[in-house]
């Protein structure tokens, strides 16, 4: 098994969509499943972001762009998840669909947000529990 028989994507929004999709579209060849996965962020004892149900009708839309992009070249299968953390919540799916490895694209900002933020792509890549695998970021992309 390659360890790119089977990846997941996690996605966070439509943008992010749109660009994970297009930085993965050159690789799929070898890819034989893809699995699109959006994670809800759960507070943990805080208030919610959002009603549950607007960010599950978020998440179908989000995933269902990388659906629309990708599965006329490679399956594609999707899943919504919640956790409170978001990094452990990819690898728990990751393994629960026996995906090899985790494709991301990382997403900008600077240090300051990506510090703020809990840089989850920082993360993905130093705390891995499967290979990690950096889709190139295009000119222009966000």
């Amino acid at each position: 098994m390659s360890i790119l028989d089977h990846v997941l994507v996690p996605v966070a929004s439509e943008d992010d969509a749109i660009a994970t999709s297009e930085a993965l579209r050159p690789h799929v060849e070898g890819i034989e499943r893809v699995t699109a996965l959006h994670v809800i962020e759960k507070g943990g004892g805080t208030v919610d972001k959002a009603p549950v149900a607007k960010r599950r009708e978020d998440a179908a839309a989000f995933l269902a762009v990388v659906d629309s992009r990708l599965s006329s070249e490679v399956a594609v299968d999707t899943r919504t998840a919640f956790g409170t953390s978001v990094v452990e919540t990819i690898f728990d799916e990751a393994q629960a669909v026996g995906a090899a490895a985790v494709a991301i694209r990382p997403r900008g900002g600077s240090r300051i947000v990506q510090l703020l933020t809990g840089d989850t792509a920082n993360r993905l890549v130093t705390e891995p529990r499967i290979p990690v695998v950096s889709l190139p970021v295009g000119e222009g992309d966000p």
